[in-house]
């Protein structure tokens, strides 16, 4: 592939030294803001997961001026509150041998040796104080009989380190966030923008200074200016069509700001989750998950023999392969979801997946019911086998789940250095949205710590250090930068309604999805993603020419809404396609049939692609620049993982 590499390598601009004392030297190199000035900085923060509630609601008691917008009709709503198992941080409660460091190991073994050391070490470093933080909020997570906290494994790790609330942390983790951004809502620091979708970012010299929105009730464009934009907008697994995301869930703020010239960084990195209730028909708007946290207790299993049709309760136990245990012995069912993911595929692509489609394996609870009793069973899972008995129909406690993987978490995103800012000044990237921390494979559990460390421990300091070399209020939304960044948005709207075409955008959308699902999936090779590559610009052209959106741009119309965002992932896409294809070496999610051992384990290519690859977009979607910023490992050495 003809690519246009940049040189010079990026900096994440990391301080130096030991790294179990980077942070803190790093928090008082930074410059601070004076407590009297802070109220004269406005901040826009776009989304209200828990990266930009939690941002949101810290930056306004510090005494910054916040505005803060959301897609949903209510902060409530944000996708944080799909994830249901649990949140890590390194306590060690259980005293079974976990620490800051092997927290750091494990998540730098689980994203197979593709994340920056710094921000990882900090993440783990700063993951106690979340859960103080969220315990004095009111959280409340499952606790032992004697009143302390309770904690459970995830995969990829040997301790019991994840703090959960039942099968609904993400939920309660973010009304905890929740109530301190109403809190500032009330005392009138932050004011909240609901039923808003950011269509671009305002760019003055070089600095983001404002945002464009859509009203996603009149259909009015809407011009927002600040000192500083932070986007918390999370992932984009929503361009496979079919993911466990919300189906609101999108790409279109970050996309934007990538051809403003914000970098993305590894956009091929995405997390195929194990343990989602397997795809029924084209009828579907999305996938369902079933938390990581099932397999605690949970065995996974398939027949021995292909072909075998029988009901669960009719394979006799000699006749079962618990595969993931057989493999993997020291982890077992509590493999990487990577790992997990890729055996699952395997066995059914032996044709011993069960179902009426093929394509599934068994998650069994029968043993845990006879070791630990019904009741505790319920107890620890009560609200997810409900949620599987409306879908399926079926009731866990008497057949086991059927599960298969699903597009899930994004690892890719806009690259950020260590403060979190991106290669556009001003613009400061959190949670999901950001590629920092999860490698190529991110731990289960540790979503939820990203956003709110980011938010709640993060970004404070490091947003200060940036407006302490700006002037407050220099652009408001009578600049010119606002005038052209508004036409450009409102010409792209008046482009979409002209089409007139014979084909939906959701037809659009599950065509792209399929190439992508298809050839840069769970498995890919050279000739399969070149393919793709084709089709997609194939796929772009037809759009233009033959999507319909009905309605008109003036007033409420979501099909003018998702037509946009189709539009974006029909480039994010064919992005994808490309770092799938350069990066010419099997890690995490990312497999590469062309780069596998014997046994069909990933096999890196640590010489050539020991980094970070960074996308700069060039005005044609199809011919991208390449940056790379170098990963050294200087703690944790490059080794092949091993989970048997």
């Amino acid at each position: 592939m003809d690519l246009e590499i940049v040189d010079g390598d990026l900096s994440s601009g990391a301080p130096e030294g030991p790294v179990e004392t980077r942070w803190d030297r790093h928090r008082f190199d930074l410059k601070l803001v004076n407590p009297a000035n802070k109220r004269k900085y406005t901040v826009l923060v776009v989304g209200t997961g828990l990266a930009g509630a939690s941002a949101a609601s810290t930056l306004a008691e510090l005494g910054y001026n916040v505005e803060n917008f959301c897609i949903q009709d209510t902060p409530r709503r944000a996708h944080s509150v799909a994830a249901q198992g649990g949140i890590n941080a390194a306590k060690n409660y259980p005293n079974d041998g976990d620490s800051v460091w092997r927290l750091f190991y494990d998540t730098i073994k689980g994203g197979d040796f593709r994340a920056r050391e710094s921000n990882v070490y900090r993440l783990a470093q700063l993951s106690a104080n979340i859960i103080d933080q969220c315990v004095a909020q009111g959280v409340p997570f499952a606790r032992e009989y004697g009143g302390t906290l309770a904690n459970r494994s995830f995969g990829g790790a040997q301790v019991s380190r994840t703090f959960y609330a039942r099968g609904q942390t993400g939920q309660q983790l973010l009304l905890g966030a929740y109530s301190s951004l109403m809190r500032q809502v009330d005392e009138g620091r932050v004011r909240l923008h609901a039923r808003r979708e950011m269509l671009d970012l305002v760019v003055v010299d070089g600095h983001a200074k404002g945002i464009i929105t859509r009203n996603l009730v009149t259909g009015a464009l809407e011009r927002w200016a600040g000192d500083a934009v932070l986007l918390c907008t999370g992932g984009y697994s929503t361009v496979y069509y079919l993911s466990t995301n919300a189906v609101n869930s999108n790409a279109t703020a970050a996309w934007r700001c990538h051809k403003r010239g914000a970098l993305f960084a590894n956009p091929c990195f995405m997390q195929i989750h194990p343990t989602c209730i397997p795809m029924q028909g084209r009828t579907q708007s999305k996938l369902t998950l079933m938390s990581e946290s099932l397999r605690n207790d949970g065995r996974i299993w398939v027949p021995k023999q292909a072909g075998d049709a029988r009901r669960p309760d009719q394979i006799p136990e000699d006749e079962r392969d618990y595969f993931l245990e057989r493999i993997y012995p020291a982890f077992g069912n509590l493999v990487p979801r990577d790992v997990a993911s890729r055996a699952a595929k395997h066995v059914c692509d032996e044709g011993r997946g069960v179902g009426a489609t093929g394509l599934a394996v068994y998650l069994d609870f029968k043993d845990a019911m006879a070791r630990l009793g019904h009741a505790t069973v319920e107890q620890r899972y009560s609200n997810l086998f409900e949620m599987y008995r409306e879908i399926t129909g079926e009731s866990p406690y008497e057949v086991p789940m059927q599960i298969y993987p699903a597009p899930h978490y994004t690892m890719g995103g806009l690259w950020v250095d260590y403060n979190l800012q991106s290669t556009i000044p001003g613009l400061h990237v959190l949670g999901e949205a950001n590629f920092s921390d999860h490698g190529a494979n991110r731990l289960g559990a540790s979503a939820l710590m990203q956003g709110l460390c980011d938010g709640y421990f993060v970004i404070p300091y490091t947003l200060g250090n940036y407006l302490a070399g700006q002037k407050p209020g220099t652009v408001r939304t009578d600049h010119a930068a606002f005038a052209a960044t508004e036409a450009t948005v409102r010409g792209g709207v008046d482009k979409l309604l002209a089409i007139d075409g014979r084909r939906t955008a959701r037809d659009f959308h599950w065509d792209l999805g399929r190439l992508l699902w298809d050839k840069v999936g769970m498995s890919r090779d050279p000739e399969g993603i070149r393919d793709t590559i084709g089709k997609i610009r194939s796929l772009r052209e037809e759009f233009w020419q033959n999507v319909r959106v009905p309605g008109s741009g003036d007033s409420l119309n979501q099909s003018l809404e998702y037509a946009g965002r189709v539009a974006d992932y029909l480039e994010l896409g064919e992005l994808i396609a490309i770092d799938a294809l350069h990066r010419d070496e099997s890690c995490g999610c990312h497999l590469r049939t062309d780069h596998q051992s014997a046994e069909g384990e990933p096999v890196r290519n640590d010489g050539d692609f020991s980094y970070v690859a960074a996308w700069e977009h060039s005005g044609d979607p199809g011919r991208p620049r390449l940056h790379r910023e170098r990963l050294a490992f200087d703690n944790v050495h490059l080794a092949v993982r091993n989970y048997k």
